[in-house]
């Protein structure tokens, strides 16, 4: 199976709302929440712009302070992290500002990239320093939730007011699908083989994946038509597990 990005309805909609941030018109409200179930490709996305654009990207900890996060900023910028507070906020705000003008004079978007971040939205103090770091930098802070970050931001306006851009992350559709099959799959696959895929993974990324990777390995055993493998080839076969159950699902005869 080939390893590569497909570049789907939900990092379209990303690209979209990068392009809106950059485009803004209140200098402030430079936050971008990217929310969705797990499983949509959120961490997918959002780890390839980063590395595109030479962005900072952090995992949130349940456990974080407020101290703990300025200190795992530092880390990842190779600063070492001062013992107060004030001068580790100091050194993040010069070394931030230091980067981002770089990707200013470069023509790139530089950004604050916080995965998990349900961990942290409804923590005050943290939530509190990451919007004084976007504001006293304009920077743009990205906020990667699992369904709860919008919601938990209702609860500081502050913080919402800021939000310039929302993506929900929605389960693939059939396009998306047939974009991975196509991208992905080293085989040819039939349209209708296609279609039970997407229906069967309900559209989750993880298990179209997975289905792909089953049908690239069934496919290579038989010998293939014009059409590619369809339904009627893989008829009986195990494409996925169901993430409900954990149960198989088959490929069903075709009548």
């Amino acid at each position: 199976m080939r390893t590569q990005f497909v570049n789907t309805s939900n990092s379209k909609a990303f690209d979209k709302a990068m392009v809106a941030l950059g485009k803004r018109g209140a200098s402030e409200a430079c936050l971008l929440v990217v929310d969705g179930i797990p499983g949509l490709g959120k961490t997918t996305t959002l780890n390839r712009w980063v590395a595109q654009n030479g962005c900072l990207y952090l995992r949130a900890k349940k456990t974080w302070s407020a101290s703990w996060f300025m200190k795992e900023v530092l880390n990842k910028l190779r600063v070492e992290p001062p013992h107060s507070k004030e001068k580790k906020f100091g050194a993040i705000l010069q070394e931030l500002g230091a980067r981002q003008a770089k990707a200013v004079r470069e023509g790139r978007q530089f950004a604050l990239v916080i995965d998990e971040a349900d961990h942290i939205s409804n923590r005050p103090e943290i939530m509190e320093t990451a919007r004084d770091i976007a504001d006293m930098l304009e920077l743009p802070v990205i906020l990667i939730g699992m369904g709860k970050v919008r919601d938990h931001l209702t609860r500081f306006p502050q913080m919402a007011s800021r939000v310039s851009q929302f993506v929900r992350f929605e389960k693939a559709n059939l396009d998306d699908v047939t974009k991975f099959v196509d991208a992905l799959c080293e085989i040819k696959v039939a349209p209708d083989l296609v279609k039970f895929i997407h229906q069967a993974s309900d559209g989750m990324n993880r298990e179209v994946i997975e289905a792909i990777a089953t049908v690239e390995r069934f496919g290579r055993m038989q010998d293939l038509g014009e059409g590619g493998l369809s339904m009627c080839d893989m008829a009986g076969e195990m494409l996925m597990n169901d993430r409900r159950s954990g149960e198989p699902i088959f490929v069903p005869e075709v009548i």
